[in-house]
Formats: C-alpha cells, sequence, structure tokens
C-alpha cells in the first residue's frame, strides 16, 4: 500500500499537467478540479483494492515454483483477466461515470433492431453521462458473459447523426461477434508468459550482481516488487508495438465488419471525420507515433478504407485499349 501510495505521489504532476490542464487548455474538458482529484482517489483506491486481493498469489507461486514461476504467473493471468474483464462494469465503471438507459428510445429500437440483424440477441446498450466532464466522443465494448455491453457516450450521440451512430454500433457489434474482448484476454495471457519469462531473467541477473545495493537476494521477497514492476514496464513499452499492432487489426477488423453490415460507408467515413474533429485527434500520425501509442488505425487510414471498401458492389465490364473485355469495381 505505502508503494502504491508513493507510486501514485511521484506521478500525479505529471498526470495532472496531462490529464487536466493540457484537455482545459484545449476546449476538451470541463470537468471540475475537485472531481479530478477525485477520481485519483477512487483510482488508487481500486488498485490499493486490487493489490491487497491478489498481488499474494504472484509472490506464493515466486516461493513455491522459483524456476517456472513466470509460466504459472503467467498463465494465471487469462483467468484474472476474464474476472477482471466481467466485474470491471459492474464494480469499477461505476464508481466514475453514470451508466443508464439510452435517452432515445427511437434511436435505441434502430440500434437493436441491427443487433439483431447481426445475430445478437439481448445484448445490453448503456448510455454513460459524459458531457458533464468532457466534450470528446466515444463508444467502447466491455465485460464478457453476463456483463458485456455496448456503452456510448452522452457527447457522441449528440454529435453523430443516427447513420452515423449506427455504423459506430456496427463496429462495437463486430467486436461482439468476432469474440474480440475474449482473443484479448487470451493474446494478453501468451504476451504475460512471455513479458515474465525475459523478467525472470533479468531479474536474476540483476539481482546477482547488486543484491546488497537492493537489500533482497530473491525475488519472492515483496521488497523485489519495485523491481518487478520497473522490468514490467520496460519489456512492455520495448514490445509495445507488438501488442499495438495487433490491437490495430482487431480494431480494423471491427471497421470492416461494420462496412459489411450496414454498407454506409460515406456515413462511417463522416463518422470518423466528427471523431477526429470532437477528439483533436491526429489523423495521420507520425510512423513511431503510430507504432508506439496507436491502439486503433490512423483516423486518416480508417477513412480511406471506408471510402475504398465496397466489395458487394456488382463488378462492371469495361474495355481496353485493345478492345478486350474487363472488369473493374
Amino acid at each position: 500500500i505505502l508503494y502504491l501510495v508513493i507510486d501514485r505521489a511521484l506521478d500525479l504532476p505529471f498526470d495532472f499537467y496531462v490529464g487536466y490542464v493540457r484537455p482545459h487548455a484545449y476546449g476538451l474538458s470541463q470537468q471540475s478540479g475537485l472531481k479530478w482529484f477525485g477520481n485519483v482517489g477512487i483510482s488508487l483506491g481500486v488498485a490499493i483494492t486490487a493489490a491487497s486481493l491478489f498481488l499474494w498469489v504472484p509472490f506464493l507461486v515466486l516461493r513455491k515454483c522459483p524456476k517456472r514461476w513466470w509460466l504459472y504467473v503467467g498463465l494465471l493471468t487469462f483467468p484474472f483477466g476474464v474476472l477482471a474483464t466481467m466485474v470491471k462494469p459492474v464494480l469499477v465503471d461505476p464508481l466514475f461515470n453514470t451508466f443508464g438507459e439510452m435517452k432515445d428510445k427511437r434511436l435505441e429500437a434502430k440500434i437493436l433492431a441491427l443487433a439483431a440483424e447481426a445475430g445478437i440477441e439481448g445484448g445490453r446498450i448503456f448510455e454513460v453521462d459524459k458531457s458533464r466532464d468532457t466534450s470528446t466522443v466515444n463508444a467502447y465494448v466491455t465485460g464478457l458473459g453476463g456483463t458485456k455491453r455496448i456503452v456510448l457516450w452522452d457527447t457522441l450521440l449528440t454529435k453523430l447523426d443516427d447513420d452515423e451512430v449506427l455504423v459506430v454500433m456496427a463496429h462495437e457489434m463486430g467486436h461482439y461477434v468476432l469474440n474480440h474482448v475474449l482473443w484479448g484476454v487470451t493474446l494478453s495471457t501468451f504476451g504475460s508468459v512471455g513479458m515474465l519469462f525475459l523478467v525472470d531473467r533479468l531479474a536474476r541477473l540483476l539481482i546477482g550482481r547488486y543484491s546488497r545495493r537492493f537489500g533482497f537476494h530473491s525475488l519472492a521477497d515483496v521488497a523485489a516488487l519495485p523491481l518487478l514492476i520497473l522490468l514490467l514496464q520496460f519489456i512492455g513499452f520495448v514490445g509495445a508495438p507488438i501488442g499495438l499492432a495487433v490491437s490495430r487489426e482487431i480494431e480494423h477488423q471491427a471497421d470492416r465488419y461494420a462496412l459489411d453490415l450496414r454498407r454506409t460507408n460515406h456515413s462511417a467515413a463522416s463518422a470518423f471525420v466528427k471523431l477526429a474533429k470532437e477528439n483533436l485527434g491526429d489523423p495521420r500520425p507520425p510512423f513511431l507515433l503510430k507504432l508506439w501509442r496507436a491502439s486503433h488505425p490512423p483516423i486518416g487510414e480508417r477513412i480511406d478504407f471506408c471510402n475504398n471498401y465496397h466489395p458487394w458492389r456488382p463488378r462492371q465490364p469495361i474495355r481496353t485499349e485493345t478492345g478486350d473485355p474487363e472488369t473493374q469495381p
């Protein structure tokens, strides 16, 4: 708990600048300082609770299986990831925002009809009150099993027209139909095994050389927690392009699914234009920024895809310079 509090305190000035000062400077946020600091406190409380409940598990495995702990702990991230994904929408998210039913019942009926067309029965749609905090727009899918749901920010419903909202919903339904949440947890498990293997090797090397300075001689000592976190962050940074590339591919699949389902290319492209405008997103970021920061394809690439992807159109015969018939989209 002491470590988490100190870590939070050290991060606070930078987080305040990035998460409060800059969004207000660009007119993206109207959140009060009191609420921002309140959310920081809630986040810290959630982190302390989760650590108190579960942090003993990897250290127990470290003591019992010092040579293969990285494998067992990595594999355990799957059930823990599933549990976290299931409980977060119902226990954690409501601590920060107010979730409720859609206010526009006419639009909700259209969304439910689209869900039925996609083969999704009993899907739950929530509208979250974000306009009190931000002018940016967003929608996302979360949860697993009985907690699976699609969440729409009220700002998105205000700034996009019905056709644009429906194509955004079709994208989120694509995550449902293609089982992206479960795939994400599964792929994260394999990534965790690889990361923890490297952490184990690097930590043993460092402890063997600097154990006196560190004040501990084994990874099973809870005093090794900062070293473990530091190595996880370092390896996570180095390996981030791999995970982000997978994430961008998943989002691209959902984009394709939305266009296949709705076939409203112009509405999809205009929705992305509005997302870029309202969120002040860079439509075509530099390559390194995309490589290390982008969990979604750049907005410019998504707009290009919307403008060019229409396989359902019939291919029309044309004539070449030689007079031979060919076909083109």
